[in-house]
C-alpha cells in the first residue's frame, strides 16, 4: 500500500472540509450567533493537521485499488470526527459521541437525529448540519477530486471504493474532469431547486437547507416537524419531485444534456425504479384514503411525498406517517431496503441490484424447468457476466448479515421491536427516520452510547457500500504484496 500517498490525499482531504466549512462560518457571522468561535477553530484544526499530512512527498503519486478503499474509510472517519467539533465547541450538542453521530449522520446523508429540538440552535450550525448533506451526497472525495487537479494516476479507484451502487465508471476520459462534470450537474439541481422552494414562499435559509437535504437525499430539517411544519403544498411537490430526481443515475442527466433524451426511458434500471415509486403510491394513496386522510387528493399528497422520501433515502417528512396503517407502514419499510439506483446520491441496497437479483432467481427458476437451456441475465440488452452477479450476492447477503447483527446490538436497549428494527433499517439504508421512538417526529437521544456507536457505523457501512470499512478490518488488507 502506499502509506505515504494515502495520507497525502487524507490531508488534502481535511483541507477541502475546512474550506467547506467557510460558508457556515459566514453564515454565523450574519446572524452574530455562537457558531462562529466553533467554525474558527475547527477550521484551524483542520489546516493543523491537513498541511503537514498534504505536504509528503510519495515515491509514487499512483493510487492503486487497496490505497482508494483506504482514502475513502479514512477519509469518511475522519470528515466526521472533525464536522462533528462545531457541535461539540458551540455547545448545541454537549455529547462529543452524539455530535459524532450527528456528524456522521449528516455526512452519509442518512438524517437520523439525536437532537429533541432544532430551531432554536444557532442559524450557522444549523446551516452547516444540512450543509453536510449536501457535501456527502455526491460524495466528499468526488468533491476533493472536482476541485483540485488529479492526486495522482489511479483516481478512479477512489471513485470506485466512494460511488453508490456497482460498477461507477468514467463519463469521459480524465477522472478530474468527470468529477466536475457531476458536480456541475448537482451545482445546477441545487440552485433551481432554491429558487422554486424561495418562490413557493419559504425564506431563503429554509430553501437551502432543504435542498441541501433534497439534493443530497439527506433529510436534515431547521423545523422540528420537518417538511410538514409550513404546511406548504407547492413546497411539498418541489420537493418531492427533486427527490426523485436525485434518486436516480445522474449520468443519465449527463446523456440527457448532450442531446440524448431517450437515455432516461430505455435505462432499465430508471423504469423499474419509477415503476416501484408508481406502485407503491397508489396502494398507500388507496389505504390511506378514507381511513387516515377525508380526500384522495389529501391521501395523493402525502402518500408520494413519503414515497419519494423513503425511496430515495431523503428521510424528509410532511406528516406523522408512524401513524399510518400497517400495511402503508410495510411498504415503507420495504422501500427502506431497495432505495435509490446506482449513481444517485441515494443510499440502501439500489434498484440495479434488486432488479437482477429478481433477474438471477427467474433465470434458475428456468434452468430448473430446461435444465439444458441457457439463460443469460441480461440488463440494457448484454448480458451480465457471472462476477458481477456474483458480487451482488455477496453484497446482498453481507448488507442483511450486517443488519441482523446490527439489530442484535441495539435490542439489547430493551425497546420494542418495531423501534429496534427500523433503527438499523434507517441508519443503513441512510434513510433518517424509522418508526416508534425514531419515527418522524421521534429521534435517536434516547439510545446508549453503545447503539449510536453501532448506528454510526451501520451509517458509514451503508453510504460506503459495505466493504471500504470492512476492509479495515482484515489483517490482509495492511499487508504489503506486490503489486
Amino acid at each position: 500500500m502506499n502509506f505515504k500517498m494515502v495520507l497525502k490525499s487524507l490531508g488534502i482531504l481535511l483541507i477541502c472540509e475546512a474550506i467547506a466549512i467557510i460558508p457556515s462560518l459566514a453564515v454565523s457571522v450574519i446572524y452574530n450567533d455562537k457558531g462562529l468561535q466553533a467554525f474558527a477553530y475547527t477550521i484551524l484544526l483542520l489546516i493543523a493537521v491537513g498541511l503537514p499530512l498534504m505536504s509528503l512527498k510519495p515515491q509514487s503519486r499512483s493510487i492503486y485499488t487497496r490505497d482508494g478503499f483506504a482514502i475513502v474509510a479514512f477519509g469518511w472517519i475522519l470528515v466526521s470526527l472533525f464536522g462533528s467539533l462545531p457541535f461539540y465547541f458551540s455547545g448545541s450538542i454537549p455529547s462529543l459521541i452524539d455530535g459524532i453521530f450527528e456528524a456522521v449522520s449528516g455526512f452519509t446523508t442518512t438524517g437520523a437525529s439525536i437532537l429533541t429540538e432544532i430551531e432554536s440552535l444557532p442559524k450557522g450550525i444549523l446551516f452547516w448540519r444540512s450543509f453536510t448533506h449536501w457535501m456527502g451526497g455526491m460524495g466528499v472525495l468526488v468533491l476533493t477530486l472536482a476541485i483540485l487537479p488529479s492526486v495522482g494516476a489511479g483516481t478512479l479507484q477512489i471513485m470506485k471504493a466512494e460511488s453508490p451502487g456497482p460498477n461507477p465508471g468514467k463519463l469521459v476520459p480524465r477522472m478530474g474532469k468527470t468529477a466536475k462534470i457531476l458536480y456541475s450537474i448537482y451545482f445546477v439541481i441545487t440552485v433551481v431547486q432554491i429558487i422554486l422552494l424561495v418562490i413557493s414562499g419559504l425564506p431563503l435559509f429554509d430553501a437551502c437547507v432543504h435542498t441541501f437535504g433534497t439534493v443530497g437525499t439527506g433529510g436534515f430539517s431547521n423545523m422540528n416537524t420537518s417538511v410538514g411544519a409550513y404546511n406548504n403544498v407547492f413546497a411539498e411537490v418541489i420537493i418531492t419531485v427533486f427527490m426523485l430526481i436525485c434518486g436516480a443515475n445522474f449520468s443519465l442527466y449527463y446523456q440527457v444534456m448532450k442531446g440524448n433524451f431517450k437515455a432516461l426511458f430505455k435505462d432499465e434500471e430508471f423504469r423499474f425504479y419509477m415503476g416501484v415509486v408508481t406502485a407503491s403510491i397508489i396502494l398507500i394513496t388507496i389505504n390511506l384514503y378514507g381511513s387516515v386522510f377525508v380526500s384522495i387528493g389529501e391521501s395523493l399528497r402525502h402518500s408520494s411525498f413519503q414515497v419519494a422520501s423513503i425511496i430515495t433515502t431523503t428521510g424528509y417528512s410532511s406528516t406523522d406517517f408512524d401513524k399510518w396503517p400497517i400495511f402503508s407502514k410495510l411498504i415503507l419499510f420495504f422501500l427502506m431496503f431497495i432505495g435509490g439506483c446506482a449513481g444517485s446520491t441515494g443510499g440502501a441496497i439500489k434498484n440495479i441490484r434488486i432488479l437482477l437479483l429478481i433477474k438471477t432467481l427467474k433465470t434458475e427458476l428456468m434452468q430448473i424447468i430446461h435444465p439444458r437451456a441457457v439463460y443469460p441475465v441480461r440488463f440494457g440488452g448484454k448480458a451480465v457476466d457471472e462476477k458481477t452477479l456474483s458480487e451482488i450476492k455477496s453484497f446482498f447477503f453481507a448488507y442483511i448479515f450486517i443488519f441482523v447483527a446490527a439489530v442484535l446490538v441495539v435490542s439489547l436497549d430493551g425497546f420494542d421491536i418495531v423501534t429496534t428494527l427500523s433503527s438499523v433499517a434507517a441508519t443503513l439504508g441512510n434513510i433518517g427516520p424509522g418508526f416508534a421512538i425514531v419515527g418522524p417526529m421521534g429521534n435517536f437521544s434516547t439510545m446508549s452510547v453503545l447503539s449510536k456507536i453501532v448506528l454510526s457505523f451501520s451509517m458509514l457501512i451503508g453510504r460506503l457500500e459495505i466493504y471500504p470499512i470492512l476492509l479495515l478490518t482484515m489483517p490482509s488488507f495492511w499487508k504489503k504484496v506486490n503489486i
